[in-house]
């Protein structure tokens, strides 16, 4: 997937991808912090995730990862935009762009946040805390 906006490109090729960057940010995120670089690694490396990047100046600004089955669902998940390009709409069209992928828009889609709500309900994602639940490995540390 490649799309241009506004001297941006969205685009779903792995090989673009600025790993020590997406390793930075995750590392500022509130549910990222504590994954290793190496697992950081490995889950964009998995052919179970599409992974999204935006590019703007030569740099890459964004990421978003979608694990899917690429038959029912996706979860959307690590969405992050650089902080010197938050509040000029990037956000909304990369989620957008997303969703909107061959890849992705006829399965459902799943996210977990816990300060994007608005965000997410402008693409079409509805709360549904009564139904979800959450397992974690017994190494899994809270951050």
């Amino acid at each position: 997937m490649r799309v241009e906006f506004d001297g941006y490109v969205i685009s779903s090729d792995k090989s673009l991808l600025q790993l020590e960057r997406i390793y930075s940010w995750l590392g500022q995120s509130y549910w990222a912090s504590h994954r290793p670089a190496e697992t950081i690694k490995r889950s964009i490396e998995s052919e179970a995730s599409i992974c999204f990047g935006v590019y703007g100046g030569g740099n890459q600004i964004g990421f978003a990862r979608a694990v899917t089955d690429q038959a029912t669902m996706y979860w959307l998940c690590d969405v992050w935009i650089d902080e010197a390009y938050r509040g000029r709409g990037v956000g909304k069209r990369f989620v957008d762009s997303i969703i909107q992928s061959d890849e992705l828009i006829h399965l459902s889609g799943f996210l977990g946040t816990a300060d994007a709500h608005r965000l997410y309900e402008q693409h079409g994602f509805v709360k549904d805390s009564e139904r979800f639940m959450v397992r974690r490995p017994k190494h899994y540390k809270s951050p």
